[in-house]
Formats: structure tokens, C-alpha cells, sequence
């Protein structure tokens, strides 16, 4: 079982007396405001498991997760306090929809409340800040606008389109519910494959009612109504700083040696991405 008491404690949220609209959407609000998107752990080279007990102690650390772990936590949470929730197979995806459908690279949550299913999903990467209906449209949420359709490949299943300004194009997920244990696999592949982008690039993203703080590598920015501001962090003094006072990230359990391991990937593969850009700006 989960520490619910505890989890709701990092939340800031009381304990709901019942499983309602209003109190799901105070959780998420809090998950998204307070809990980082991150992969940390996967350039300090100790990946952990997504089982649910282990992601909510991540959290209960003062640690974030990607999506398996952050969706995780949170069906966990909304199970034990009254929710009906199904996992869902899903994948972040480019335009036009792949041909096979979501590649399980990403985990979806729905909620059935009062009636309706809900889009609820707090390891989108910087995405909903609250829950979507899932109804055709589009939606506002702070300074940024989503769309919600029905998949043009997977029967009964949905698309997610982020705002243009987002860090990827659209979610796919299949209407079946399906077990967390389901995505092992692919959460091994991204978090050990040197081909993964979760191991290559340091990302954290927090989300509020405004805009979105993203750090990805030595880069910062922050997106909101007043557009983008960004900036290179230079010190690894610096980064870990903005770790601790943007992200809300506890690193107190990383030793120096490693601290300065995980500096230097960072620095490295920032040098990469300058180059990259720098050809690219020749061409």
C-alpha cells in the first residue's frame, strides 16, 4: 500500500471526504505544480522500478519521475482515495499518426466521474495542467490552448495535440485499460538505452496555472503569455541551484563524486547541441 497521508502532505492538499471533481482537480493542479518531470536518475545511472509503491517514495523523497512514474503515483493516489481509474497504452507521436498505433512510450490515465471520462495525465512533460473531457475540441488552460480528438488509427481511442509552443506534438492512447507492470519494458529501453533521449539529455519541467519552467541540459526557459525567455546556466553551482529553487528537486542523496559526474554529461551534451545548431545555422 501507499503512504497516503504522506503523498497528500507533499501536495499540500487535504484528504477529500469524497472522489470529486473538485478535489480531483486540486490534486492535479498540486501533482503538476509541485511534483517535477525528470530524468535524473537516468544520468546518474540508477534507474529505479515504476512500480507504485517505489514512485510515490520517489516523490515522498522529494524526487519526480517521467511518466510511468508520475502517472503511476498518481493512479495509485486517486485509486485510494475512491477514483474509478484505467491505465492506458499511449505514445507521444509527430502530425500524422503512426500507422501502429501508440508505441507505449508514454502511460495515460483516465478518470470515469459523474458520468464522463477525463483525460488525467501529470507526466505530459510540461502539458494539462488540469483534466480534459474526453470530448472533440479545444481547450485553454493558462496561456496555453490543446486539442482533443478522436484517433484516425486506433479504434476508440484518443489524440492529444499539445500547444505549439510544447516540448512534443501530440499523445496517442488505446482505449483498452491495461496493467502498470505492462510497461516494464519500455521503461527499461528508456532508461538504460544509450539511444534513448531520457538517458542523453538531463530534462526537468514543472508546470503552473501560468506557463512552464524547462530545463533541458544547461538550458532554461520559461514559456508563459509573455512568451519565451531563455538561458544558459554555466556553473554546475548554478544548475543545481535552479534544481533546488525552480523544480523543488532534492538532490541531498547525491554524493559530490556524482554531482560532478552528472555535471559533466550535462556540459557535454549541451557542447553537442551548440555544435548541432551552429552547423545547422551555416546550412
Amino acid at each position: 500500500m501507499i503512504d497516503v497521508d504522506g503523498y497528500l502532505a507533499v501536495l499540500g492538499v487535504a484528504r477529500p471526504a469524497a472522489p470529486t471533481a473538485e478535489a480531483l482537480w486540486a490534486l492535479h493542479r498540486a501533482q503538476v505544480e509541485r511534483v517535477p518531470y525528470e530524468t535524473l536518475d537516468n544520468q546518474l545511472e540508477r534507474p529505479t522500478g515504476i512500480g507504485a509503491v517505489d514512485s510515490v517514495d520517489r516523490i515522498l523523497r522529494g524526487r519526480g519521475g517521467y511518466c510511468f512514474h508520475l502517472n503511476g503515483a498518481f493512479a495509485a493516489l486517486l485509486t485510494a482515495l475512491g477514483y474509478d481509474v484505467s491505465l492506458h497504452r499511449a505514445g507521444v507521436q509527430d502530425e500524422v499518426e503512426d500507422p501502429e498505433g501508440p508505441g507505449g512510450d508514454h502511460l495515460a490515465l483516465t478518470v470515469r466521474l459523474d458520468g464522463e471520462r477525463w483525460l488525467v495525465d501529470t507526466g505530459l512533460a510540461g502539458g494539462m495542467y488540469e483534466p480534459l473531457p474526453l470530448r472533440e475540441g479545444t481547450y485553454t488552460q493558462g496561456p496555453f490552448t490543446y486539442g482533443m480528438a478522436s484517433s484516425v488509427v486506433v479504434p476508440g481511442g484518443w489524440r492529444f495535440a499539445h500547444d505549439p509552443r510544447g516540448a512534443f506534438t501530440a499523445m496517442v492512447f488505446a482505449p483498452e485499460p491495461v496493467e502498470l507492470s505492462s510497461f516494464a519494458a519500455e521503461h527499461r529501453r528508456l532508461s538504460s538505452s544509450p539511444d534513448s533521449g531520457f538517458v542523453r539529455v538531463a530534462q526537468v519541467q514543472l508546470r503552473d496555472a501560468k506557463g512552464v519552467d524547462m530545463l533541458r541540459g544547461c538550458v532554461l526557459r520559461r514559456i508563459d503569455a509573455g512568451g519565451t525567455d531563455e538561458r544558459i546556466i554555466d556553473t554546475a553551482a548554478e544548475w543545481y541551484d535552479v534544481l533546488a529553487e525552480v523544480f523543488h528537486l532534492d538532490l541531498t542523496d547525491v554524493d559530490a563524486a556524482a554531482r560532478a559526474r552528472l555535471w559533466q554529461h550535462v556540459r557535454s551534451e549541451h557542447r553537442e547541441w551548440e555544435a548541432a545548431r551552429q552547423g545547422a545555422a551555416t546550412l
